[in-house]
């Protein structure tokens, strides 16, 4: 009996180990962005920390038809005015709270309007909520999941 209490408590206490040194789940790295409309991957976006906040650039745009990598954003405020999207870093300012990333903004290149932004990892770091909106006396917006991308993502064709 007492051999089977020792066994228990050490896998109990290894259980706990692992489950305390496994890293939270991060907003940082390469994300794939899918279209509300058509579920399509639209681009691929490099989340980096910037000293205490963190930022945010299209790392790879999947065109649509009729579309050119160099097609301004002639609906963007400057400094992002007549600039591609490619390479646009379009998230910016965020800070930490707890697992979330909170009082950032984001651009969305396709209206050019800026919104406040947080972003919150799901635990097993496979998706990435990011929730846009405006604030009046509650924040009014919309979330879009964006999944977790690859060096390989970036290195593939264009479809």
């Amino acid at each position: 009996m007492r051999r089977n209490w020792i066994l228990s408590a050490l896998l109990l206490a290894a259980w706990l180990g692992t489950a305390l040194v496994m890293p939270a789940a991060s907003a940082l790295g390469l994300w794939k962005t899918v279209d509300d409309k058509t579920h399509q991957v639209r681009s691929i976006v490099r989340i980096w920390e910037n000293g205490s906040g963190l930022k945010g650039r299209i790392e790879k745009v999947f065109l649509r038809p009729g579309e050119s990598l160099s097609d301004p954003c002639t609906k963007c405020p400057p400094p992002f005015k007549d600039k591609p999207s490619l390479g646009m870093e379009f998230l910016w300012g965020f800070k930490p709270d707890g697992d979330r990333w909170v009082d950032g903004n984001v651009l969305d290149p396709d209206n050019g309007k800026i919104y406040h932004c947080e972003l919150i990892p799901a635990a097993d770091g496979k998706s990435l909520r990011v929730f846009g909106y405006i604030r009046i006396i509650f924040k009014i917006g919309r979330s879009q999941t964006w999944l977790r991308g690859s060096e390989a993502d970036l290195e593939a064709e264009s479809k």
